[in-house]
């Protein structure tokens, strides 16, 4: 246990962020392979668009257009945030000209699951990194009780954090349907079995393609195997029809 903390806090932290820029996945070619093509990058549990910067950065230098997500910190009520990333991605591909691809962590993989199957016409692709697409709690302790901390505080009157309805009631049921639901466009949940954060049998989401990673889960948005596994994959979606 105390050995998946520390894993999981090192990319937090910065440790490896120098060893990770000499990587191939930052120095071989592939400026401008984006062409312009459209990305929202959606953060995941309690992580803001600045926990995102790494990834955005390589995304932004191999061409790709990319926007955060806007939710400022991702925590509150499910439906809310969908909302609000919703209105996001219609800004977004019409600044793009098109479809966008959605990219998320976590939390942020499901809710950004659930705008394209709210509106697939504006998503082109779909990525999941460490999303527990089956069961949106299967999260180790210590988030399991951060979760329940910030519902008790708004059931003390702190709003905006986490709504008990999120959890257990009409909200997550709405939730699960739309995880469920399925997609038409191509759709990529990337794992990893040392994920300390989430159970990855429950990131096996039926409908994609699955990858695996070795790293942890908060190290996933910065991780250059991550990134080698998205490169190819990115590619091929940017000369998909809309």
């Amino acid at each position: 246990m105390f050995s998946d903390v520390v894993r999981e806090l090192a990319p937090v932290v910065g440790v490896g962020r120098r060893t990770l820029r000499r990587h191939p996945v930052w120095t071989e070619p592939g400026a401008g392979e984006g062409g312009g093509l459209g990305v929202v990058v959606v953060p995941g549990f309690g992580g803001a668009d600045a926990s995102m910067a790494t990834l955005r950065t390589w995304l932004d230098a191999r061409g790709y257009r990319t926007t955060g997500a806007g939710l400022g910190i991702n925590v509150g009520c499910s439906a809310d945030l969908v909302d609000r990333l919703e209105r996001r991605v219609v800004r977004h591909a019409e600044a793009t000209g098109g479809p966008v691809v959605l990219l998320g962590h976590s939390r942020g993989g499901w809710i950004g699951r659930l705008v394209a199957v709210r509106r697939p016409e504006l998503v082109r692709a779909l990525v999941m990194l460490g999303t527990p697409v089956l069961d949106p709690l299967d999260t180790r302790a210590a988030v399991t009780v951060a979760c329940r901390a910030l519902v008790r505080l708004s059931d003390l009157g702190l709003r905006g954090l986490l709504e008990r309805d999120c959890l257990d009631g009409t909200c997550r049921a709405a939730t699960e349907a739309g995880l469920s639901a399925p997609l038409a466009m191509p759709v990529v949940s990337v794992y990893s079995r040392t994920d300390g954060v989430v159970g990855w049998r429950s990131c096996l989401a039926p409908g994609a393609e699955h990858v695996e990673v070795t790293c942890g889960h908060t190290a996933m948005v910065q991780d250059p195997e991550l990134f080698a596994a998205l490169a190819p994959r990115l590619a091929a979606w940017v000369g998909r029809p809309a």
